[in-house]
């Protein structure tokens, strides 16, 4: 035993390597939450969205160096962003169970200072990383997309309204727009439709997942449309959001800005969208509404990679 003093309880001597480990894991447990600040499943996929909108505006492939600096600066403003939503809502994430409770600011691990810090960070290596190697819009873009999802949607709309994943989710929607800038340096009407997709595919996106965790958001007094109007007015209007989702979809193809390609996909995904969210509507069960919800997540991903073939391959 090893006395540290009078008043401090003795502790037993801990040979070297396990201390070592002990350290090592301390550290790696720490990056671990930071990475967890940046919510790298919700960046993923704006990164994509970003990216195949690139592709698309170059009608094929881009500049190796400029695709680079938008994955990366792309993800740096996603991760900057999210890191402040978890300082925002570190209050609400405590009410909300076990796994928004466990998150590293929420659970105490990392300091709100600590996580502000961080997310500037992020937020000036982003925008200075797509000024240098993409353009000014484009960074200009990515950064409004975190200002708003922040501002916006965090603070604004989040705790007030049930519309507010119908407002909110033009944040989501703004990479398409970064990545479209970044290789033609202004925006154009595929800029535009991408970025109404990505803003109508939202809020059936969310509302699924919204009725899987309606206990938790109520528990939190989060106005989420089933806590709100409950779920079968939920269901109803995931359901008309896809259909209108699907129409918009197939405006592209009608206008000639995107081909064959694009529509076919667009054709067999909002297809399956829809059927599933007439499922939904019919029985607002949690099984439907969990397969709604992680086809949505397939149904953007690649509806954006039909998008960037079709440049590519025209």
């Amino acid at each position: 035993m090893v006395v540290l003093s009078d008043s401090v309880q003795a502790v037993p001597a801990l040979p070297a390597a396990r201390w070592t480990r002990l350290r090592i894991g301390d550290r790696a447990g720490a990056w671990r939450d930071y990475v967890t600040l940046t919510k790298p499943r919700i960046m993923s996929l704006l990164v994509l969205t970003a990216v195949c909108a690139m592709v698309a505006a170059a009608r094929g492939a881009p500049a190796v160096t400029a695709l680079t600096a938008l994955v990366i600066g792309g993800g740096l403003a996603c991760g900057g962003a999210s890191a402040l939503n978890h300082v925002i809502d570190r209050d609400i994430d405590k009410l909300m169970g076990p796994r928004t409770a466990s998150r590293p600011v929420a659970a105490g691990r990392i300091s709100p200072r600590r996580a502000v810090a961080f997310a500037v960070v992020l937020l000036a290596l982003s925008f200075g990383v797509m000024v240098a190697f993409d353009n000014l819009l484009a960074a200009a873009l990515a950064l409004c997309g975190g200002a708003y999802y922040v501002l916006v949607y965090t603070l604004s709309l989040k705790r007030t309204t049930p519309q507010n994943i119908v407002i909110g989710g033009a944040a989501g929607a703004i990479p398409t727009l970064s990545g479209w800038a970044a290789a033609s340096g202004h925006l154009g009407l595929g800029a535009v439709f991408l970025f109404s997709i990505v803003f109508l595919w939202t809020p059936p996106h969310f509302w699924a997942l919204a009725l899987l965790l309606e206990r938790q958001y109520a528990a939190a007094g989060v106005p989420m449309m089933p806590v709100v109007r409950g779920a079968r007015a939920t269901a109803r209007q995931v359901l008309a959001y896809s259909i209108v989702l699907v129409a918009l979809t197939l405006a592209p193809w009608v206008l000639g800005t995107f081909g064959l390609i694009y529509l076919g996909a667009a054709l067999a995904l909002g297809g399956a969208f829809v059927v599933l969210a007439w499922r939904l509507w019919r029985d607002q069960t949690p099984a439907r509404a969990s397969v709604l919800f992680h086809f949505s997540l397939l149904y953007l991903a690649l509806l954006f990679v039909a998008v960037a073939l079709d440049a590519a391959l025209r």
